[in-house]
């Protein structure tokens, strides 16, 4: 244990320092006041014995258990079940089934639908091309020139 400052054991120890105490002072209590009352005797009388009697029997027998008895029938007799009837059909005929009919074409008759036309071809087809060389120059050139070594004598 660390010194009285309180130390972290000290904290750890406190409740059951606490419960031993509250322990020692119960006992010697307890022994105190038994010392006191052999100090000054008393005996109270024995109770009387208990002596147990059972209730007495009913005065009346229990009712008879129950027994289910269907009513009687009904004096006058059920009516008939029900038998469903058709109401009778109308007395003017009802009017014939709707019919669906198209509105007439407008007076003026809408434009026909717009159809594409391609462009007509060109009047006349030109003949493919070919190419022609350019003619030669007026002033002919002079002919290539040819190198010759000079001869050895």
């Amino acid at each position: 244990m660390t010194t009285m400052g309180g130390g972290s054991s000290w904290g750890r120890l406190w409740p059951q320092m606490a419960v031993a105490l509250a322990a020692i002072l119960v006992v010697v209590s307890s022994n105190v006041g038994s010392v006191e009352a052999n100090a000054y005797p008393y005996s109270s009388p024995p109770p009387p014995p208990y002596v147990y009697s059972s209730p007495p029997p009913p005065v009346h027998s229990p009712p008879p258990p129950y027994v289910y008895m269907s009513p009687p029938p009904p004096s006058p007799s059920p009516p008939p079940p029900y038998v469903y009837k058709s109401p009778p059909p109308p007395s003017p005929s009802p009017p014939p089934t709707y019919e669906y009919k198209s509105p007439p074409p407008p007076s003026p008759s809408p434009p026909p639908p717009y159809v594409y036309k391609s462009p007509p071809p060109p009047p006349k087809e030109l003949p493919p091309y070919h190419y022609k060389s350019p003619p030669p120059p007026s002033p002919s050139p002079p002919p290539p020139y040819h190198y010759t070594s000079p001869q050895r004598v």
